[in-house]
């Protein structure tokens, strides 16, 4: 009985001992985890600090790009009617063609007839500079300048005027690319700043049209 009660205990001591060192092994293995890779939300526009440019947070204001699918777009007939469009909490008023296709609020507006574009955008930030334009424009992706800063004044507020093209996408069927001419104005007032780009497609004449808009442009 004595030699069998010892057998057992050693049965039960070997299992034991077995039991513990697997137990030891995936405790082990459960201790190494592989950290899961982070997941990323929608990719930010890159900011630039205020010290760093003068007072100024980097243009929201992307360059305006045309669709190669959407139909041919004439000038803006002279007998065009214009409404004015107002927003008090943005604070400004505009003139803008009637039928043109509105999106958006006051501080991030658009208007357009097929690939006819006016946006604003409003900025709180301090007056635009000569050389804070051109760090932007240099950072404007897919625009190529023309000319400009120039410096001019609109409702006798100062202002800038740049001129830049920018390629839409190739037509899926033709293969050919929209070039769309733009005339972006840099408006400044208080700590606000408003960024009006006026794009037509090259070819198209809306010169006067859009000086009409421009010049009707004011602050409230």
């Amino acid at each position: 009985m004595c030699a069998e009660n010892v057998s057992e205990v050693r049965v039960r001591l070997v299992q034991s001992a077995c039991l513990l060192g697997t137990a030891a092994l995936l405790a082990g293995c459960g201790g190494k985890k592989t950290a899961a890779p982070a997941t990323t939300g929608p990719t930010s526009p890159a900011t630039t600090s205020p010290a760093a440019t003068g007072g100024r947070t980097t243009s929201s204001a992307g360059a305006l790009q045309a669709e190669a699918n959407s139909a041919a777009t004439g000038d803006i007939p002279d007998n065009q009617v214009f409404l004015t469009f107002r927003d008090a909490t943005a604070g400004y008023s505009m003139k803008y063609p009637e039928g043109w296709a509105q999106r958006g609020t006051g501080a991030h507006l658009t208007f357009r007839d097929k690939n006819n574009i006016v946006r604003v955008v409003v900025l709180k930030r301090t007056p635009a500079t000569v050389a804070a334009i051109r760090r932007e424009l240099a950072a404007l992706k897919g625009a190529h300048v023309q000319s400009g800063p120039q410096r001019l004044t609109i409702s006798g507020a100062p202002a800038f005027k740049v001129v830049y093209t920018t390629q839409s996408a190739p037509n899926p069927v033709t293969g050919k690319r929209v070039t769309l001419l733009v005339d972006r104005y840099y408006l400044g007032h208080a700590s606000k700043e408003a960024i009006v780009d006026l794009g037509t497609p090259v070819g198209v004449d809306n010169v006067d049209a859009y000086r009409l808009m421009i010049e009707s442009f004011k602050w409230r």
